[in-house]
C-alpha cells in the first residue's frame, strides 16, 4: 500500500484522453478523502495544464485513508485509492506540530497539536514576481528571514496591488496569471508559484496567500473571482497557509470614478467569495481579509462572521501612526465576534524616509500588550521589490513609494529587533497575556500613548514596555504575598539585566532602581521592557 508522511503534502494526478477547447471551465473535479474511521475531506482539483487536473492532500492524522474522484469528465469520475499515513519524523515545526487553527479562546492561534503558534509575519506583497529572482532573491530571503524568527510570509497570488492589470512588473518567469480577457488562468504561472510555497513551508514558513488586491473584483467579477479562489485553494489547501480573501478589499482602483459605488460592491462580493472559499476548503485553513487604512477586516464584508481572524491596516505615519494603531487594537481585540487580531500592516520600515526600527519595536510591543496574538512588519523596498538595476517606479497615481532595493531593506534593523523581541515574548505564556495599565505609573493614555504599556498574568508575570525610558515610572498594586524577581530586557540586542528580588512599599509599590545596584551598566535613553516573574 502507498504511504504518504504525516503534514507533508501528496499530489495525484487525473489525465483525461478528452480534448477540452476550454479545460478550465469545462471542467470540475473534486476528489473524496475518507479515513479508516469515516472522518471526511472533500479537497477541489486544479486544473494543471492540458488534459490533467492534480490534486493535493496532507494530514496530522496517523491513519488509513482511501480517495475517490467525482468529475464530469467520465474518464477521470470515479478514479480511487488508498494509502496510509506515516510519522513525520523531521524537525521542522510547521510539520512536527500539524497546521495551526484558532485556539478556543478565539484570541490566539496554535497547532493540531495544541502547541501556541505566534504570528511574526514579513510582507512581501510581489514575492511571486521574478524581479525577486529565484536563487540570488527568494531563497536568500527566505532564509535571512527563518534565522531571525519570522513565521508568516504575507504573499499576493498575481493580482497584485500598486499596479494596473498585466503590468509588466507582475510577471512572473511563466508570465501573467490570468489570460488578458480574464477568462482562464495560466498554470505555468502557478506552477512557478508552486516552487516558492513549497519552498517557504519546507522553511518553516507558514504562507498567508492574499488571493487578489480588491478592486480586482470589478475586473473578474464574483463568479471568475470564485474560480480563481478554487485554483488557489486546490493548489494551496494542503498546505500549512492562511486565507487572506483579498488586499484592501473594500478599496476601488486608485482612478475609479465610481469609487464609493465600487466599495459597495466589493463589500457585498468579497462577503460572498469568503463564504465560497469556507465552502470549498476540506482543510479549513484560517482565513481573513486585509482592509483599507486605519480600517479593521470585517469592515470590509456585510457579514463579519465569515472570517476566522482579524487583519488591521493601522498608517505608515511613523508616530501620527501610534494613536490609530492602539486604538484600532484595543477595539478590535474587544470587538464581537472575537477572534485573533494581527495588524498585518504598520509603518513599513523606512517607508517616507522614516518609521525607523524604533518605532518598529513600538508597534510590535503596543501591539502585543494590548492583545494581538502576534504582528506584522513590512520593509519598503521587499513588499513591492525594488531592485538596484530597476526601481519599481510609480504607482498608477504617479507617486513612487522609493528605491530602497530589496536586498538592502532586508537588512533594515527593524527586522532584526523584531525577531529578538519574538523570541522573548516566547518564553512566556504570551497568549495569556490581559491588559493592566493600572500596574505602572504614567502608563499611556488617550492623552500621551508615548507613556508605559503593561500587560500580563496576575499573580504571575508583569512586562512593561517603555517607549523611552528616562524617568520610569513606579510599578503599583504589586499583589499582596506574591514574590516577584525582576529582569530589564534590551528589545535592541536582547540582553537582560538581572535586578533581583522585587521589594515593594506599604502600598504595593516599587521603583525601578535606576542606575544603582544591582545594575551593572547605566541604561541608555531608549526603549526597554522590564519583567517581573513570581
Amino acid at each position: 500500500m502507498q504511504s504518504i508522511t504525516q503534514n507533508i503534502v501528496h499530489e495525484w494526478a487525473f489525465t483525461s484522453q478528452k480534448n477540452y477547447a476550454d479545460p478550465f471551465n469545462e471542467v470540475t473535479v473534486d476528489v473524496l478523502f475518507t479515513s479508516d474511521d469515516e472522518s471526511r475531506i472533500l479537497a477541489p482539483a486544479f486544473w494543471a495544464g492540458g488534459s490533467t487536473w492534480k490534486v493535493r492532500f496532507s494530514t496530522p492524522d496517523l491513519k488509513k485513508f482511501q480517495y475517490k474522484a467525482a468529475s464530469n469528465d467520465p474518464e477521470i469520475n470515479g478514479s480511487s485509492g488508498e494509502f496510509i499515513v506515516t510519522p513525520y519524523t523531521g524537525d521542522n515545526p510547521i510539520y512536527m506540530h500539524g497546521p495551526v487553527k484558532i485556539a478556543s479562546d478565539k484570541r490566539h492561534f496554535e497547532h493540531y497539536d495544541g502547541t501556541p503558534f505566534f504570528w511574526l509575519a514579513d510582507t512581501w506583497w510581489m514575492g511571486f514576481c521574478k524581479r525577486l529572482d529565484w536563487p540570488r532573491g527568494f531563497q536568500s530571503l527566505t532564509v535571512d528571514r527563518v534565522e531571525k524568527g519570522f513565521t508568516v510570509i504575507q504573499i499576493v497570488a498575481g493580482l497584485y496591488p500598486d499596479m494596473p492589470e498585466f503590468d509588466e512588473r507582475g510577471l512572473n518567469e511563466a508570465g501573467f496569471p490570468w489570460n488578458k480577457e480574464f477568462t482562464s488562468i495560466n498554470p505555468a504561472y502557478f506552477d512557478y508559484a508552486d516552487r516558492r510555497i513549497e519552498y517557504l513551508t519546507n522553511a518553516g514558513l507558514m504562507p498567508c496567500i492574499v488571493g487578489s488586491w480588491g478592486y480586482y473584483l470589478k475586473l473578474l467579477g464574483v463568479e471568475m473571482m470564485k474560480k480563481h479562489w478554487r485554483n488557489i485553494v486546490a493548489r494551496y489547501g494542503a498546505y500549512p497557509v492562511f486565507w487572506c480573501l483579498a488586499g484592501e478589499a473594500a478599496m476601488p482602483f486608485y482612478m475609479s470614478d465610481t469609487k464609493e459605488a465600487d466599495a459597495e460592491f466589493q463589500k457585498a462580493g468579497w462577503t460572498e467569495i469568503t463564504k465560497y472559499v469556507a465552502e470549498i476548503d476540506g482543510f479549513k485553513r484560517p482565513k481573513s481579509i486585509h482592509p483599507v487604512h486605519v480600517q479593521e477586516g470585517r469592515d470590509q464584508l456585510l457579514d463579519p462572521s465569515v472570517i476566522d481572524f482579524e487583519m488591521l491596516q493601522t498608517g505608515h505615519s511613523d508616530r501620527h501612526s501610534v494613536k490609530p494603531t492602539v486604538d484600532t487594537m484595543i477595539k478590535a481585540v474587544n470587538r464581537e465576534p472575537k477572534m485573533p487580531v494581527i495588524d498585518s500592516e504598520v509603518c513599513f520600515e523606512g517607508i517616507g524616509e522614516y518609521c525607523r526600527q524604533e518605532l518598529q519595536r513600538f508597534m510590535f510591543w503596543a501591539c502585543i500588550l494590548n492583545g494581538a496574538a502576534g504582528h506584522t512588519y513590512g520593509a519598503n523596498g521587499i513588499w513591492q521589490v525594488n531592485t538596484k538595476e530597476k526601481p519599481y517606479g510609480p504607482s498608477p497615481n504617479g507617486l513612487a513609494w522609493g528605491n530602497t532595493p530589496w536586498d538592502e531593506a532586508a537588512q533594515l534593523p527593524g527586522s532584526k529587533h523584531l525577531g529578538i523581541c519574538k523570541r522573548f515574548v516566547e518564553r512566556f505564556e504570551w497568549w495569556k497575556f490581559e491588559q493592566h495599565p493600572e500596574w505602572v505609573e504614567d502608563a499611556w493614555n488617550e492623552n500621551n500613548y508615548f507613556g508605559a504599556y503593561a500587560a500580563g498574568i496576575p499573580n504571575k508575570l508583569r512586562i512593561i514596555y517603555w517607549p523611552a525610558i528616562f524617568n520610569a515610572g513606579k510599578v503599583k498594586a504589586i499583589e499582596p504575598g506574591v514574590k516577584y524577581k525582576a529582569l530589564l530586557f534590551n528589545p535592541v540586542t536582547g540582553e537582560e539585566t538581572d535586578l533581583g528580588a522585587v521589594t515593594p512599599d506599604a502600598d504595593g509599590n516599587w521603583t525601578i532602581p535606576l542606575g544603582n545596584p544591582p545594575w551593572n551598566v547605566m541604561p541608555i535613553y531608549q526603549d526597554w521592557a522590564l519583567v517581573l516573574q513570581a
